[in-house]
């Protein structure tokens, strides 16, 4: 095995990980191996590919805790706005944008690490839910960051790790098979993202049946604390990668 194929293994085995983990970040965990071993044009469907994998994988698990009457406002309010962000590309300069989330998400992230306690938010109801989901679809159709602003919000409702889990999950799946079918209709599963999705696949599963064993472990502070320090090395990378090719 070359050190391609060891970095595709490693980053499949760090995504997982972290999605077995909080349901979400596996591009963020993942990319820094797989940008070093392939295309960006090949890492972005071979990060949704792995992304889904990892999320059926834990499905089961969280499938209790899944709230559809909860989750079904995020997930048709970001349906409606993964095409308006698309639309969007062409009026707004998605490296400026992502630059701007960037810079929200290390602020926030920073105050509420910070805080010894989260505030919680019980105005708004389902339609607030609908609002956060539209705008989070609008911000993945845009700039790939569909689950920030749902993640942030669930964390601001006062949830317990369990629900916030199940909504991260249920969203996130949503989106991703959305983006999956897109890219397969668009021609981006190239037999080169197909060869280093298998390899990529082992280290995935491994990962994701570790990182769920980890969640079984983590109370609702910690788990609060992980999500936030993810959300903020997202930050960090969003700038950083922005930045650089400005």
């Amino acid at each position: 095995m070359g050190v391609v194929e060891i970095l595709i293994l490693a980053g499949g085995f760090a995504g997982g990980y972290v999605s077995g983990l909080t349901g979400f970040g596996t591009g963020l965990s993942a990319l820094p191996f797989w940008l070093n071993a392939v295309h960006p044009v090949v890492a972005a469907p071979l990060v949704v590919v792995c992304s889904i994998v990892a999320q059926i994988q834990t499905l089961p698990s969280i499938w209790h805790a899944i709230s559809w009457r909860r989750v079904i406002p995020f997930i048709v309010g970001g349906m409606i706005g993964v095409p308006v962000g698309t639309l969007l590309l062409s009026i707004v300069a998605p490296l400026v944008f992502k630059l701007f989330i960037g810079i929200f998400l290390i602020g926030y992230c920073s105050f509420m690490l910070a805080r010894s306690s989260v505030p919680v938010l019980s105005w708004g109801g389902r339609n607030a839910d609908g609002v956060i989901g539209f705008a989070g679809g609008v911000l993945g159709g845009l700039a790939g960051l569909s689950g920030a602003l749902p993640t942030i919000w669930a964390g601001l409702r006062g949830w317990g790790k369990d629900t916030r889990r199940g909504i991260f999950q249920a969203f996130n799946l949503s989106v991703l098979s959305f983006a999956f079918f897109s890219q397969l209709i668009g021609g981006f599963l190239t037999s080169e993202v197909i060869v280093s999705v298998l390899i990529a696949l082992p280290g995935t599963i491994i990962g994701a049946w570790l990182g769920r064993k980890t969640y079984n472990w983590v109370g609702d502070y910690r788990f609060n604390q992980v999500v936030l320090v993810l959300l903020l090395l997202s930050g960090i990378s969003i700038v950083v990668t922005s930045v650089t090719l400005v």
